[in-house]
């Protein structure tokens, strides 16, 4: 876990951002797994994934639960820094279209979803010493996804014997595409903040002097128009 991470969670009102920010991805990470329920014509996995999306609901609660408790005893803002472009919570199943996904391609995205999920959780569980009812929520996730991460895996060899390996590296392609995205974003707007606030300070300034400058050398009142000027009628002035 990088030292950032391990500040946000140390703190405990960007914990509770954090954990109100997992809750919103977990329910509505539910809401996309039903409506691929919806879509897929196999039995096995339309059972699989109501199992799923029930899972991501309840996890989705138990994330709002624990933060609505810190919050109770916590003094925290609204734009609390969260680091999420480092790595985001939930699955990340915005980043896809599920209506458009066929069977294998959406249980390809879901396992590895769910592995990097799991390895994340992981590490906030072993951060969280100093809150033990954090980490047991953390704790009691982990055993769900260990089971979405291996039904995920097993229903990818059955549908697609022959080509799950190569939508497991597609998956972790478009991941690690999204991963560089966020990451682009991020430093271009630290690095437009940083050109602007160079601009207002320096630049600016720099414009304002030479105007005062210029300013000073010219003489007060009107003045007349040189003749070379006002000598063509196709001119403005």
């Amino acid at each position: 876990m990088t030292p950032v991470h391990r500040w946000v969670w140390r703190n405990p009102g960007r914990r509770v951002q954090k954990l109100l920010r997992f809750s919103e991805t977990e329910i509505g990470g539910g809401r996309d797994i039903l409506r691929a329920a919806e879509g897929t014509s196999d039995p096995l996995l339309r059972r699989l994934y109501m199992v799923h999306a029930v899972d991501e609901h309840r996890h989705g609660t138990l994330f709002r639960r624990r933060a609505s408790a810190l919050l109770r005893g916590t003094s925290t803002s609204a734009h609390a820094f969260q680091a999420d472009w480092l790595s985001p919570g939930g699955h990340g199943l915005d980043e896809l279209n599920v209506a458009d996904e066929s069977d294998d391609t959406m249980l390809a995205f879901l396992h590895v979803a769910e592995k990097s999920a799991a390895e994340r959780f992981t590490m906030y569980r072993d951060v969280l010493h100093s809150d033990p009812a954090t980490q047991a929520i953390f704790e009691e996730i982990l055993h769900d996804e260990m089971f979405h991460m291996n039904y995920t895996l097993s229903q990818l060899v059955r549908v697609a014997p022959e080509r799950h390996r190569w939508q497991l590296w597609r998956a972790r392609l478009t991941r690690l595409w999204k991963a560089y995205l966020r990451l682009a974003t991020a430093l271009a707007g630290v690095i437009s903040t940083l050109i602007l606030t160079i601009q207002y300070f320096v630049v600016l300034p720099l414009f304002a002097f030479f105007a005062k400058r210029a300013e000073r050398r010219e003489e007060p009142g009107w003045h007349p128009i040189a003749a070379e000027r006002n000598s063509s009628m196709k001119t403005e002035y």
